[in-house]
């Protein structure tokens, strides 16, 4: 959950304000702001060249800001300390071909300062997180593409990290793959990771984000969970008999609009503000004697407020 739903202060995770990035003349972010908190899954979303890569090695520590402040964890951006707190699963990984799985994590390993049997441990748990259990002494040149991005996962989450940053979720995953990764990190959440994604898999992000942000030409659009989103009424069909002229007026009273189907006598479409209104339609139904068949409202997805969002900003250009 959010901090806003959850009426609560919650510790900030990651702190952006007024963050610029110019590359000579072009503007990849425009003076944006956002908070993500402890212990929820962040999804930033956004077409091509909208400015989600450049903000995510902001956040790295591998590019420099124009302007703004970001702090990670509470403390400045590059922080040494912070960065051992911080997993981050790149892109395209493009790891050392050379290197067996083992050889690969113990060198990252030593990067957080992990050693001996600690190491071991840990690369053995990681390794089994992610599916790659007893694969330790193949050479990543062998790798499939789904496989390394699971190797660069393990290598993400070798020093437990508090934040978790993936840029680009499940690349090149089949749909177990892909069921998997969203499996261990439901787990990683619920266990108090903070994880920020940058992600073009809209259903994942929907299915594991607590709120998203849609981004587009280096700017905000939209910031919140994915069910507060939209901004337009909620569709419902409903079948009921008999559809009484008092039954209608209830529901005019209760909706935007009512739509009898005149091939259905039994049938209509209602507009409702509040997904909760469902419940309000149900006891008005009963209420003036009618029986009710279906109740079913018609399912709004992330997907179509991400397109409808980027249409409506491309059309304001």
């Amino acid at each position: 959950m959010s901090g806003e739903s959850q009426g609560q202060e919650q510790e900030p995770a990651i702190e952006v304000e007024g963050l610029t990035k110019l590359y000579h003349r072009l503007l990849a972010v425009d003076h944006i702001s956002f908070v993500t908190y402890r212990g929820e899954a962040f999804g930033f979303l956004g077409p091509n060249g909208a400015g989600k890569s450049t903000v995510v090695k902001i956040l790295t520590g591998l590019v420099q800001p124009t302007e703004g402040t970001v702090r990670i964890l509470g403390r400045p951006l590059g922080d040494r300390e912070v960065r051992r707190r911080i997993g981050y699963l790149p892109e395209l990984p493009t790891f050392h071909r050379w290197l067996t799985a083992a050889e690969f994590l113990s060198f990252h390993g030593s990067l957080y300062g992990l050693r001996g049997s600690l190491l071991r441990a840990r690369m053995e748990e990681v390794l089994a997180l992610v599916g790659l259990a007893g694969r330790e002494r193949q050479r990543l040149g062998t790798f499939s593409k789904g496989m390394l991005q699971r190797i660069g996962l393990a290598q993400a989450l070798l020093n437990r990290p508090e934040l978790l940053i993936i840029d680009e979720l499940s690349t090149g995953l089949d749909p177990v793959g892909q069921h998997d990764l969203r499996s261990l990190l439901l787990d990683l959440k619920r266990a108090g990771t903070s994880i920020f994604i940058n992600s073009h898999q809209l259903p994942d992000v929907e299915a594991l984000c607590d709120r998203v942000a849609i981004i587009n030409l280096g700017r905000i659009l939209k910031v919140g969970a994915p069910e507060e989103l939209f901004d337009e009424p909620l569709l419902v069909e409903l079948r009921a008999e008999p559809l009484s002229e008092a039954l209608l007026q209830r529901l005019a009273q209760l909706a935007l609009a009512v739509e009898r189907d005149q091939y259905d006598p039994g049938r209509v479409l209602l507009r409702l503000q509040r997904e909760e209104q469902a419940a309000e339609v149900a006891e008005a139904v009963h209420a003036c004697g009618a029986r009710l068949y279906r109740l079913a409202p018609h399912r709004r997805s992330l997907e179509q407020v991400f397109l409808r969002t980027i249409e409506l900003s491309r059309s304001l250009q």
